[in-house]
């Protein structure tokens, strides 16, 4: 028996359907972990104003601002850098991240996102 999704060759998801899930940066909107043949997940998340700075040993995330406030910044590593809608930051594995400020964001997860990978320093190191 085929798999309904390969038979029709695409799937289809409604970020607006799915249940928004807690996370260190706000609430995620999580697709395709269950989709066996895509390496990834794909994330719609608001951006809280706490986000906690945070890493993973093994996911590469790519974030793209769909909205945020006009001083809304990244905290990648010991820099902080500007962020506006309609830019992209590709974040390695190992980088100590979190987005300052409220916003909406598209987050690209290779491999396919394992909430075991979610790392905090001691104590947690975000910005006052």
């Amino acid at each position: 028996m085929s798999h309904p999704a390969l038979s029709r060759g695409y799937e289809v998801v409604d970020f607006g359907s799915l249940p928004g899930t807690p996370c260190p940066c706000g609430t995620a909107r999580r697709a395709f972990g269950d989709t066996e043949d895509f390496p990834g997940t794909i994330h719609v998340t608001e951006i809280s104003e706490t986000a906690r700075t945070h890493y993973h040993k093994k996911l590469t995330e790519t974030y793209f601002f769909l909205e945020c406030e006009p001083d809304a910044q990244m905290q990648l590593d010991d820099e902080v850098i500007d962020v506006r809608p309609g830019m992209c930051v590709l974040i390695r594995p190992g980088t100590r991240h979190r987005a300052i400020g409220k916003m909406r964001v598209l987050i690209v997860v290779f491999p396919k996102f394992c909430p075991e990978d979610e790392w905090f320093d001691a104590p947690d190191s975000a910005l006052t």
